[in-house]
């Protein structure tokens, strides 16, 4: 993790059982090269030693507010300034609370209160509490001081209840902060990326759609904003939460996904096609539910509109990437789309691995050959896209 070398990070616990997963955490961070300094709540302190969080950053933790090494004195100041990040993980109810009213009775919420870098946190708690209108408030207010929320995940919790809340893991969040440190390579940029599966209505409660969960297009989003991009997210129907400073559009079916592609278009550099968009839709949806006779459907299905295609040939047409999900002979059926599209990359990956998975390899193709990314998360396949993209938009500038 290249980003993430001597960067100085300010990692915060607070009280929860998700504590143990943030030694994880910082084992992670310096094995990348970051430089980690832990402050712990009081009530961090009930869930795991100080000893532990020492011993893997290496460097004394910090827990009091009155007793501190400071030279001056100002402990609540002087270790917030010259970080890179401050990333409180986990982040308990009560103390997104606190940072969402500028309360500051502790070492680390007065830390954050007089910071000078970018803070980000990871919310942990059981769902009804992340779900009470209390939270939400809370959680409104940090985003409108645009501080960066990564999470919460969800799933299985130690309370035995199911639903959002989870902290993510850390191996997740050691990719959401190395995005953070990617170098801006798209700033001034606005890009538009479309993601999710299309639904074609055969009646009110039924429709045509595929596996796609969205995943990939939402990352290569999240990666396009941490490149500095201005981005434009037109999305299918998916149960994923909108990456931070990005603009969503939902759409339903393909025809509205065209309509709002071209829509957003005046003023995109770079065009990212990675939407599951259906190749047919019925020829006459239904406005009653069709009922089951037990006699055979047929069903009479029409081509929907080649989004990617109709922007690639378009005489201002911004710089296109397509993507491809392919069963077999992925460099073949890869390069024939591409040649055919006219497009300068196209991403290519097995179907069979990719759609709902959380992780994928990919393979781009463009004017100079097969380039393999190997298989790692979603999200840092898509910084890496994103640095190729970047790098070979730049150099069609200069042509």
């Amino acid at each position: 993790m290249p980003h993430l070398q001597a960067k100085r990070i300010l990692l915060g616990v607070t009280g929860g059982v998700a504590a143990y997963k943030a030694a994880e955490l910082t084992r992670l961070l310096v094995k990348a090269g970051a430089d980690v300094r832990v402050v712990m709540t009081e009530a961090a302190t009930q869930f795991v030693t100080p000893l532990t969080f020492q011993a893997l950053s290496g460097k004394p933790v910090l827990t009091n507010l009155w007793a501190s090494d400071a030279d001056n004195g100002m402990a609540h100041i002087d270790y917030s300034r010259d970080v890179d990040a401050l990333l409180i993980a986990p982040a308990s109810a009560d103390f997104i609370a606190k940072l969402a009213h500028g309360v500051a009775d502790d070492l680390l919420s007065t830390l954050c209160l007089a910071r000078t870098c970018p803070l980000f946190v990871a919310p942990a708690m059981n769902r009804q509490m992340w779900d009470n209108p209390a939270t939400r408030r809370s959680v409104a207010l940090l985003r409108s001081d645009e501080v960066m929320l990564l999470g919460p995940a969800s799933g299985a919790q130690a309370c035995g209840e199911i639903g959002p809340g989870r902290m993510l893991e850390p191996a997740e969040l050691l990719a959401q902060m190395t995005l953070n440190f990617q170098p801006k390579s798209l700033a001034g940029k606005r890009v538009l990326v479309t993601a999710g599966p299309t639904l074609e209505a055969l009646d009110p409660v039924r429709a045509l759609t595929n596996l796609s969960s969205g995943k990939m297009g939402y990352a290569v989003a999240q990666a396009a904003q941490a490149a500095g991009a201005e981005v434009v997210l037109v999305s299918g129907p998916t149960c994923l939460p909108t990456p931070a400073n990005v603009q969503r559009v939902a759409v339903r079916s393909a025809a509205e996904m065209a309509v709002a592609v071209n829509a957003a278009l005046p003023g995109v550099a770079i065009f990212i096609s990675v939407a599951a968009v259906a190749d047919y839709r019925p020829a006459q949806a239904s406005e009653q539910k069709l009922k089951k006779t037990g006699a055979p459907l047929t069903l009479t299905l029409l081509p929907n509109p080649d989004i990617l295609a109709d922007v690639a040939s378009r005489p201002d047409a911004p710089f296109c990437v397509g993507f491809a999900a392919e069963s077999e002979n992925l460099l073949a059926h890869g390069e024939a789309k591409r040649q055919r599209k006219r497009l300068p990359l196209i991403v290519v990956n097995r179907v069979q691995d990719a759609l709902g998975s959380d992780d994928n390899e990919l393979l781009l193709l463009d004017d100079a050959g097969s380039h393999a990314l190997p298989r790692a998360d979603k999200l840092t396949l898509a910084r890496q896209l994103i640095d190729h993209i970047a790098n070979l938009y730049s150099l069609k500038k200069q042509e």
